[in-house]
């Protein structure tokens, strides 16, 4: 696709998507590599930098394709869909073991995770039917 032609809004809107999301998985994945998890045991803090690497490298991941959105297919369903499962876990995990204090700042985290995604498959979808039409 040119990029001499204006981008579509709903291209627009899974570009914006993907930067929020990068910025929050470069900046949370980093954090949390260098926090850990503090008074633990060795097991759960090694599993939690493992996700955090995991975190920070979806984030750079996002990054390049919010940069090259006009080119980006499948990728943008495949990392809604990986987002919004990260969303589902966090929700068992409230389910299981309970909302963690501030409730109000674990469900600030579980909102986007669970609509962002959503929002940017379908934006997604709108902005290939615009460029097939």
């Amino acid at each position: 696709m040119s990029t001499s032609l204006p981008m579509p809004a709903s291209q627009r809107v899974v570009q914006v998507c993907l930067f929020v999301i990068a910025l929050i998985g470069i900046v949370g994945g980093s954090l949390q590599m260098y926090l850990g998890q503090p008074e633990t045991s060795p097991r759960l803090d090694n599993v939690h930098r493992f996700m955090a690497g995991v975190y920070l490298g979806t984030g750079i991941i996002c990054l390049w394709a919010a940069i090259t959105v006009r080119n980006q297919g499948t990728l943008v369903y495949l990392l809604a869909l990986g987002i919004f499962l990260a969303g589902l876990g966090r929700l068992v995990s409230i389910s299981q073991v309970g909302l963690p204090e501030p409730a109000a700042l674990w469900l600030g985290y579980l909102t986007p995770e669970l609509l962002v995604p959503i929002v940017m498959a379908f934006a997604h979808r709108a902005s290939r039917a615009h460029v097939r039409a």
